[in-house]
């Protein structure tokens, strides 16, 4: 089949992307409008660029599903939502204090 070379920027190549693709995985690429869709420039991108930055989290704000495996609604610091799994937050200090405001102590009380 078709399968292309890119030029991968150095940050992809250092996390071993390889860099061949078959031609069915390609598509064209547009520039971001930063106006439209802010934080999502290479380089703000989280452990990209010269100064790699976590996005930490601000808050959980909602959950939907019971026990592990509920998915919860978390506010990044940076703005963004985003919904991800039990297995993905249960480590996190916004999830005790999620869990606290509900009154409960664990997953498997949702």
């Amino acid at each position: 089949g078709a399968s292309y070379r890119l030029d991968l920027p150095k940050e992809l190549r250092a996390r071993g992307l390889h860099p061949t693709f078959h031609a069915s995985l390609l598509r064209p690429h547009f520039p971001n409008d930063d106006r439209r869709f802010p934080g999502r420039q290479f380089h703000q991108l989280p452990g990209f660029g010269e100064q790699p930055r976590e996005w930490a989290v601000e808050r959980i704000i909602s959950h939907a599903g019971k026990g592990v495996d509920a998915e919860f609604e978390v506010q990044w610091t940076t703005g963004d939502v985003t919904w991800a799994p039990y297995r993905d937050v249960q480590h996190l200090q916004a999830l005790g204090e999620y869990f606290e405001a509900l009154g409960i102590a664990h997953a498997r009380q949702l």
